[in-house]
Order: structure tokens, then C-alpha cells, then sequence
């Protein structure tokens, strides 16, 4: 009995120590690894807004949270999340336009993460990839083959092409990967149809 008392009190000063050592190791490594996780952010919005100097992450509209955006671009029809909205300023401090970060839920391989450079007349600056894991050699083609083909176009919506983009508003199609192409344009698609409602001046941005 003895034994088995020394035994379970052992067990809970290693628990205690080691629970102790966490703790302080969580303390002295969370705003280091916080600052980096912001240092990798602000390089991936710059990525898509790169004349802009600062950037700030904000509420849409009070009690306005991302998943209520993400609620409104389902409801939209895009299988899609909207993690989150960024302020991007120019160097004089005005509004220059909008990071949204967008996750595709569409992807042949999963979920497909990245941002959009979005100006404040609509212009798409760009898209920028953020997580991926599509086929090798076929939707991992996105960043190469459809990420340039969404910069500096002003559309509302846009739309896969399998023959040949004719129109600012058609994508072409990575060959072979229809499904990561659809995943993809449909993601911009559902950003753009956020920024349309809740950012630009004529969907209420305040």
C-alpha cells in the first residue's frame, strides 16, 4: 500500500514539473513564434498587394466575424471559408483596397488556402497560394498556370475555360486537373463575392 501511495505521488510531482516546465516554455516561445507567424503573413498579403505599406487585420462590421462571411458566400453557393480580412494601406495612409484569405474546400487533394489582392474599384491585384497538396505534376500546376491569369483583371465573376481564354472573365484550364482549375476559380469567385457585399462602397463598407 505504501508502495503503491510513494508510487502515485512520484507520478504527480513528475506531472507537476513537467506540466510547469510547459507551461513556461509555451510563455517565453508564444510572442516569438507569434511574430514570425505574423512576419509570414504580412509577406503573403504583400505578395498581393505590393505597393501597399501596411497591413491590418479587421471586423468587416461590428460583430461581423469570418464565418459569418463564410456563411454568406455558402449560401452563395461556393464551398468555400473566408478566414479573414485585411486592410491594406498605401504609404500616405489611405485605403488602397483588401487582402481576403480564402479557403477552397473543392480541391481534388483538399483544401486549397490563399489570399486575394482586391483594390478598392474591384481590380484584382493577384492571388497568392497560401497551403495546397493537389496531384503532382497536374493541380499542383496552379500557382505556375492559373495564379497569373487572375492579376490586374476587374470582373465580377470568373469562369473556367477547357479551349482557350477568349474574355478577361475565362481562366484557362490546367490540363488534365478540371477539378483543382473549378476549386480554384470558384474560391476567387467566392472572395470577390465577399468584398462585392461587405467591402466595396456600394455593399456598405464603413
Amino acid at each position: 500500500m505504501k508502495s503503491m501511495l510513494k508510487d502515485t505521488l512520484i507520478i504527480f510531482v513528475i506531472t507537476l514539473i513537467a506540466g510547469a516546465v510547459l507551461g513556461l516554455v509555451y510563455d517565453v516561445t508564444k510572442e516569438p513564434i507569434a511574430h514570425q507567424q505574423q512576419l509570414a503573413k504580412d509577406a503573403a498579403y504583400k505578395e498581393v498587394f505590393a505597393d501597399a505599406e501596411k497591413f491590418e487585420e479587421i471586423a468587416v462590421k461590428p460583430d461581423l466575424a469570418p464565418e459569418d462571411l463564410t456563411a454568406y458566400v455558402n449560401g452563395q453557393g461556393y464551398d468555400a471559408s473566408v478566414d479573414s480580412v485585411a486592410s491594406a494601406f498605401d504609404g500616405s495612409g489611405n485605403l488602397a483596397g483588401y487582402v481576403i484569405t480564402v479557403t477552397t474546400h473543392e480541391g481534388y487533394g483538399g483544401d486549397i488556402q490563399f489570399t486575394l489582392g482586391v483594390r478598392n474599384d474591384g481590380t484584382l491585384n493577384g492571388v497568392s497560394i497560401l497551403s495546397i497538396a493537389e496531384t503532382a505534376g497536374l493541380g499542383m500546376k496552379a500557382g505556375e498556370v492559373l495564379v497569373p491569369q487572375f492579376a490586374g483583371k476587374q470582373v465580377e465573376t470568373f469562369v473556367t475555360s477547357k479551349t482557350g481564354a477568349s474574355s478577361p472573365e475565362q481562366i484557362d484550364a490546367i490540363s488534365g486537373a478540371t477539378i483543382t482549375t473549378n476549386a480554384f476559380v470558384n474560391g476567387v469567385n467566392a472572395g470577390l463575392a465577399c468584398f462585392r457585399e461587405y467591402l466595396a462602397e456600394e455593399g456598405g463598407a464603413q
